[in-house]
Formats: structure tokens, C-alpha cells, sequence
């Protein structure tokens, strides 16, 4: 192998492409900040329970480890920003008592690659809201998520509604294992109707959490799935306020198009309630990601409502606007230390001012002026 290559499923970032990605970061960070989400950058590694890989497999499975030569403790290569800023909030925030609305935007490493056209190194960026339980704070996110895609160049996305709080209601009526639970969790996904009916059998359960868990993966479509969900799943609770939060969702975004699937429960193991998600029809996953994940901050010690979004900025590229380079005015060396004031001048203007090495090639890219002296002054010449 040779010593310039990179691992696989990681790449460079070419100066055209480069462009695209700050340029979005940029306008994204500044939406976020207009409504008030103030941005925060956690560190690229910690100790590894603090990345909650203790408590989520599949987290646990994308988090790169090493060794702390310093404490000899074991210490993880994030592979998700979530839980750093539950961390932040829990804990360097924790003064405010009130809602905190924070937001991020930098790289994680997974051990392995999502799928085939997935990197090991996403660009992460999202945001967060702490310490409001209503779904008006989902609402506000699903509309900032929706907003960001517009600025990616992503004008219509599908918007996908879910809520795993409806599986867990029912998982827990029917008391269900941890590993019961999760062995319909990945049924589900399938959406295999007789696979799931096969297992609940097996287990006798009561014939009512049968019907419903076997309902449960032909639970998708439009709006009207969730009549269809009210009629034929238990009569509980949780699950008829879990439809309610829906409902709002459904009304909050009349404009879009919404598709309802109740049995879309491929989150991670922190998730609580709602589920949202972005899809465009040519992109094969989900362009961003977002739900409902109350109690996360117990495990960094307080315990909080939360919700927020995030997604891959450079699973986006293909999606993102050209950012032209900026273009230049060309100084010959010869003339670089007389003009060095005039130089200086237009730099803080914002011009690009490139020095000419080689000025026998007559060739630099990009530039389109030339800084030269005639008249007794300096001035700018079309190229």
C-alpha cells in the first residue's frame, strides 16, 4: 500500500468542494443563531463513557477507542455530538434552569461506514433545545431542520414522522424483556408482519398486544394511518397522546409532504418519543435526522426534556450550490515590496491579492486583475 493512501471510506476535501461545505456551514450556523441557538464545539475525544457507550450498542459499535497515555483510561473518538452537548447542558450549563438552545457543527469518526456511500468521517451538524417537554419545541426543530435543507438546496424534502414512544408503551404493557424488546425493534424494521406474529406467539402474549404488535409494521403512509392506528391499537394513554403529537405535527406542516410510519424505529438507543426525518427522491436515507430524547442528561446527572436534529453536511455535497472562488488580482514579485501598503489596502477590503512568482508563465488562476504602476500610481488593469 502506499504511504499516501487513506483508509477506506475516508477522504480528502478539494478546494471546489471545501468551498461548498463552509459556505453552507456558515449560512446554517447563522439561521441557527438568528433563532437563538447559541453554538457550542465539544471536543473530538473524551473518556469513552462519557460518549454513552455504555449504555448504546450501536453507538458503542461505531466509537473508536484508544488508549490515554496520560491516565491510562480508555478514551473514544466521538462518533456522535448529541451526547456531548447533553453533557454541556447537564453540567457547564447547568446554572440555567431554563430552556437552552444550543447548536454544533463539526467532524465525527465511525468505526465502520453507515452504508456503502456513507464516510467514516461525517461532517455533523445540527441543533438542540433543553428543557421544554411540549411539542411545540419539536414543531420549532422540525421547522429549523426543514429550513436548513432549503439552504443546502434541498427545497422539498418528504418530511417521515415516527414514535417509538408508541413501541415502548406497548412493549411495556406486555412486559416485554430488554431483550424481547429488541428483537421486535429489528422485526420491525423489516416491516415482516409473519416474522413478528411468529416471535409474539412463541412468547404467549395475550392475544391483544399480539394484534397490536403485528399491526404495528403495516402502520405507513399518509396522514390516514393515524385514524387506522387509533382504531386498532390498545386504548392506552401514552399511545392516544403519542397520535395527538402527530396530529400537530401533521397541522404545524400542512405544506409539506408527510409520510406517517409508525414501525420507522431505526434510531439510537437514547431516543424517547418522537422520530423525524427528511427524504428526497434522490437520495436512497435520510438527508437528517431528529426526535424527542427526554432523560439523556440523567446519565451526566440532569435529568431533562430534550429534542433536536442533526445530519452529514458532506453527505450533501451533491446537493449544495457552486461557491465561485473568489477571484484575484495578480502583483509581480517585482513589484511586491513598493506596493505592500496598496496590497495590505485591498486585502482588508476583502480582495484576493496573490503574489506572481513567475511571472515568466503569465498564468495564475483566478485572477482576473492586475495591480500595476502607471501614471505615478498604483493601479488595477483588467487581465
Amino acid at each position: 500500500m502506499q504511504s499516501w493512501q487513506l483508509p477506506e471510506y475516508i477522504a480528502d476535501i478539494l478546494p471546489s468542494a471545501a468551498r461548498q461545505l463552509e459556505s453552507a456551514k456558515e449560512q446554517l450556523l447563522a439561521l441557527y443563531r438568528v433563532h437563538g441557538y447559541e453554538l457550542v464545539s465539544p471536543p473530538l475525544l473524551e473518556y469513552s463513557q462519557s460518549l454513552l457507550t455504555r449504555i448504546d450498542e450501536g453507538l458503542s459499535l461505531k466509537t473508536i477507542r484508544v488508549v490515554d497515555q496520560l491516565s491510562g483510561r480508555q478514551l473514544g473518538l466521538r462518533a456522535d455530538i448529541t451526547p456531548q452537548v447533553a453533557r454541556i447542558d447537564a453540567h457547564l450549563l447547568s446554572a440555567n434552569s431554563g430552556i437552552n438552545r444550543l447548536c454544533y457543527a463539526g467532524p465525527v469518526l465511525h468505526a465502520r461506514p453507515d452504508g456503502f456511500l456513507s464516510t467514516r468521517e461525517p461532517l455533523q451538524i445540527g441543533a438542540e433545545l433543553y428543557g421544554y417537554a411540549g411539542i411545540e419545541a419539536d414543531i420549532e426543530l422540525i421547522d429549523l431542520m426543514l429550513k436548513s435543507l432549503t439552504i443546502v438546496n434541498v427545497p422539498k424534502p418528504t418530511l417521515s414522522l415516527g414514535h417509538i414512544g408508541i413501541f415502548h408503551t406497548l412493549a411495556n404493557a406486555a412486559s416485554l424483556t430488554t431483550q424481547q424488546a429488541a428483537t421486535l425493534l429489528q422485526l420491525m424494521q423489516a416491516k415482516d408482519a409473519a416474522a413478528v406474529q411468529q416471535c409474539v406467539q412463541q412468547w404467549q402474549l395475550p392475544e391483544q398486544w399480539i394484534k397490536a404488535f403485528v399491526a404495528l409494521p403495516a402502520l405507513y403512509g399518509t396522514q390516514t394511518v393515524l385514524q387506522t392506528a387509533a382504531d386498532c391499537l390498545p386504548d392506552l394513554p401514552e399511545i392516544s397522546e403519542a397520535l395527538q403529537q402527530l396530529r400537530q405535527i401533521c397541522t404545524a406542516f400542512a405544506n409539506h409532504n408527510i409520510f406517517i410510519d409508525l414501525s420507522e424505529l431505526r434510531v439510537d438507543n437514547y431516543h424517547t418519543g418522537l422520530l423525524f426525518a427528511a427524504y428526497s427522491e434522490d437520495w436512497p436515507d435520510a438527508l437528517a435526522r431528529g426526535g424527542r430524547y427526554n432523560g439523556l442528561g440523567k446519565y451526566f446527572g440532569r435529568n431533562r426534556p430534550a429534542s433536536g436534529f442533526s445530519f452529514d453536511l458532506r453527505d450533501l455535497i451533491g446537493h449544495l450550490p457552486p461557491v465561485e472562488k473568489l477571484r484575484g488580482i495578480k502583483v509581480s514579485v517585482q513589484d511586491a515590496t513598493a506596493a505592500k501598503t496598496e496590497i495590505e489596502q485591498l486585502r482588508s477590503a476583502g480582495e484576493c491579492v496573490i503574489i506572481d512568482y513567475t511571472p515568466e508563465c503569465n498564468d495564475i488562476r483566478g485572477c482576473d486583475r492586475q495591480l500595476v504602476w502607471q501614471n505615478q500610481q498604483w493601479q488595477l488593469i483588467p487581465l
